[in-house]
């Protein structure tokens, strides 16, 4: 069935169905390595997984776009509390240009007025006039370039984290109570719990958490490899941050070599990371320490503000 004919009227927009999830991470594939021009785009992101792990996250936040029963294309919505941000935005390359994308996006925008998200958001392709513009027309508004950055994984170092997955039911709550505490220091509202859960309910990475005494001075929940958003051989950082103090930049240094830790420990040869470039000290941090760029996109804020990508702010993560 071609694009032709199968005019946009006839998209049907629905909640993504267990049984479409294969179909769903073939168009996935097959639409970012045709866009970037893999030789055989069905290997774009290989033994990475970003659509069952999402799905198993929050199902009423994934949605299907279909034309005669057909998967032609999906879009996600991720809740962080007060910030939302959505993607990956996908449509079968035989019905690009044909509107579905706008489609796939008022259901997004739907999620983020009934979660009552402040500050959303998206990463794109900055060299794409297209997917720029479509996301204006929704109030997103592109600002600083985000950098999926890596290093290899050298060995394990000494550090004072601990794991979530090593903790008892009682601390698991307090650590979740804990998190939200420090998340909230740096945008109010903002809260990972939901992203936390997902990885040790599925086991497909951990969370690490530095502890300085009785106080949570960091976090940063890790996919590893095969299965997760990670891929093969990597430990990547979903979400990382330390609390806004006086020691930030000395604990954004211990997080990052705990995260190095729980990758050598897993038996992971390289560890990813996304930072935003206005974050400018922990870009320079991070750039010092031996990571290096890999890919980077733009992200686009609605409203058009900062967030929590600002001086000062020691974060890792990105919006893909």
């Amino acid at each position: 069935m071609s694009s032709k004919e199968a005019p946009t009227s006839n998209v049907v927009i629905e909640n993504l169905r267990e049984e479409d999830l294969a179909a769903a991470d073939h168009v996935f594939r097959l639409a970012f390595g045709t866009f970037i021009g893999l030789p055989d785009p069905l290997q774009f992101a290989a033994g990475a997984d970003y659509i069952n792990t999402r799905w198993k996250t929050d199902s009423s936040a994934f949605f299907a776009a279909k034309i005669n029963g057909q998967l032609v294309g999906t879009n996600f919505a991720t809740n962080r509390g007060s910030v939302g941000f959505f993607g990956p935005l996908t449509i079968h390359p035989g019905f690009w240009d044909q509107g579905i994308g706008k489609r796939l996006m008022e259901p997004i925008i739907d999620c983020f007025a009934r979660w009552e998200t402040t500050h959303s958001g998206l990463f794109t392709f900055p060299q794409s006039q297209k997917h720029v513009g479509l996301y204006q027309r929704f109030g997103f508004w592109p600002r600083f370039l985000t950098a999926i950055m890596s290093i290899s994984v050298q060995r394990e170092k000494q550090t004072s984290a601990t794991m979530f997955s090593q903790l008892s039911p009682e601390e698991r709550g307090k650590a979740l109570k804990a998190c939200d505490e420090l998340t909230d220091g740096i945008y109010p509202g903002m809260s990972v719990a939901s992203e936390l859960l997902g990885v040790y309910d599925q086991d497909i990475g951990d969370t690490v958490l530095l502890w300085k005494g009785a106080h949570l001075a960091g976090v940063a929940v890790c996919h590893c490899g095969a299965g997760s958003e990670a891929g093969p051989d990597s430990c990547h950082v979903k979400f990382g941050a330390v609390a806004t103090e006086a020691n930030s930049a000395e604990n954004f240094s211990q997080l990052l070599d705990a995260c190095e830790t729980l990758a050598a420990q897993r038996g992971l040869t390289k560890l990813t990371a996304g930072v935003n470039t206005a974050r400018i000290e922990a870009y320079q941090m991070m750039l010092a320490r031996g990571f290096k760029t890999e890919i980077q996109g733009v992200t686009m804020h609605r409203p058009n503000e900062s967030g929590y990508s600002r001086a000062g702010a020691f974060v890792i993560d990105d919006w893909r």
